[in-house]
């Protein structure tokens, strides 16, 4: 058994072994080593790729209805939490660039029952990401068809998310690389669909282009609706943390990690602020409230005719497709993770050596995601995501605080966080601080699913001992 922290020894009945099966079509090992096939750009692509779907195409009406233009703010806060644990995020990765991102970093900062809580917490906050992504990527699709002339009414949302999402976990089943072509391609086409949309909006926003527009109270609903909004939409920001859980299959992690981290958060965030400022500046924040989860598409109609609304019903369909995609994959590589260090049964951690993937754990990411996507509850998917996220990013920042102050013999990072301790602190008050802005329910379906996995790890990984773990 090696020391560093990449190994797990298990007592009791448990103990740590190889097995190797023999399939038809493939050999299966659960001590396999994920291949390292993914670059910077396929970093990017992923953090990217799964941050600029919800934010951009699905919730400006949501969220211009709570806050009014003031919503470009709670997008900016939303941001800002972000970097403040994307940093603290980077330097973990770098010392552990293992698949499991969060629940890697905290396991072995702070233990195995905090890491198993979060570890199994994040497997269901992924789960419940995915599931809105998927129901966003429903409605947009719905609005094609009817673009085109198909006539099919709100019905169709679920069962086209519920075909997409099957699709999606058989292609990460078929191999990482795969499924990163696919990302790296949805979102190049995709910014380039904004770069046009957003160069125009903000001309019309200026008076430069089209008719002057009546100005609006910037916040008409107070400033308390501001960070609620933001716990909502923070959602949106998932995707730094996603290049986290795969880790362990990239490239010169110590290099192309803490720049796929920051440089998506830092680029997305951009992106959104200058989204919601264009949406609202062209309609209003009521009209947007009144179109709802797909109000981009008469945004865009304004601004170029139906031209615009196409681009827009294009972008909407690449940027959901972007989001699931990468969080099927990062769900499957949270599930993989915990499974790896016993505190799921081990069967979840096999690889199919004919794609270098974990089938198994990609099947139990892909069943809850299309139970939870039937529901089609947007905005309590939205929410119960962040807050699982939420509860990890503040224990990542006060993890790498326990990690720094103890300084263990492996913990050698190749990026460290600037201005410790204040960005690591800041980063955990923050966070901890938006889940009480989030509506009650969303609360007590985010502290059931904690209190769950407390059980489970009781009841059957209690002892497990992690390697390289305080």
């Amino acid at each position: 058994m090696s020391d560093a922290p990449g190994g797990a020894n298990v007592e009791g009945d448990r103990p740590v072994v190889e097995t190797v099966v023999e399939t038809d079509d493939a050999t299966v090992t659960e001590n396999a080593e994920l291949e390292r096939t993914l670059g910077l750009s396929g970093g990017l692509a992923i953090g990217i790729g799964t941050m600029i779907g919800a934010g951009i195409f699905v919730f400006p009406g949501l969220a211009a209805g709570r806050a009014g233009p003031a919503a470009a703010l709670s997008f900016a806060i939303g941001g800002l939490v972000a970097l403040l644990v994307a940093l603290p995020a980077s330097e973990l990765a770098t010392a552990m660039p293992k698949s499991g991102g969060g629940y890697y970093f905290i396991s072995r900062g702070l233990g195995a029952l905090a890491g198993a809580v979060v570890g199994l917490s994040l497997w269901f906050g992924l789960v419940f990401a995915t599931a809105f992504y998927l129901v966003g990527f429903g409605y947009y699709a719905v609005d094609a068809l009817t673009e085109v002339g198909v006539a099919v009414g709100a019905g169709w949302v679920i069962p086209l998310a519920l075909v997409f999402g099957a699709g999606f976990t058989v292609l990460n089943v078929t191999g990482t690389e795969n499924a990163a072509k696919l990302q790296n391609g949805i979102v190049a086409l995709l910014l380039s669909i904004l770069a046009v949309f957003l160069g125009f909006g903000i001309l019309d926003a200026l008076g430069i282009v089209g008719e002057p527009d009546a100005p609006e109270t910037f916040a008409p609903f107070g400033y308390a609706p501001v960070f609620s909004v933001a716990a909502l939409v923070f959602t949106s920001y998932l995707g730094f943390a996603q290049v986290a859980t795969v880790a362990g299959e990239m490239q010169d992690p110590g290099r192309n990690l803490p720049l796929a981290m920051v440089g998506s958060v830092l680029i997305v965030g951009v992106l959104y602020v200058v989204t919601i400022f264009v949406a609202t500046s062209a309609f209003g924040a009521d009209r947007l409230a009144e179109l709802g989860e797909t109000a981009m598409v008469e945004v865009g109609r304004e601004f170029l005719g139906p031209v615009g609304a196409f681009a827009i019903i294009l972008g909407g369909l690449l940027a959901t497709m972007s989001s699931a995609n990468a969080s099927i994959l990062s769900t499957s590589r949270a599930i993989y993770a915990v499974s790896k260090d016993a505190i799921l049964p081990r069967e979840a951690s096999r690889i199919n050596l004919k794609y270098g993937t974990p089938h198994v754990a990609l099947g139990m990411a892909g069943g809850p995601i299309l139970l939870l996507t039937a529901t089609g509850r947007v905005e309590l998917l939205a929410e119960v995501a962040s807050f699982l996220h939420l509860i990890m990013y503040g224990l990542i920042c006060v993890a790498l605080i326990a990690l720094r102050r103890d300084e263990p013999e492996w913990y050698d990072p190749a990026f460290r966080v600037p201005l410790y301790p204040v960005v690591p602190i800041l980063g955990a008050i923050s966070s901890f601080g938006l889940i009480l802005f989030m509506d009650l329910l969303s609360q007590l379906v985010g502290l059931a699913v904690m209190l769950g996995t407390a059980v489970w790890y009781l009841y059957y990984a209690r002892d497990v001992r992690l390697k390289g773990a305080l």
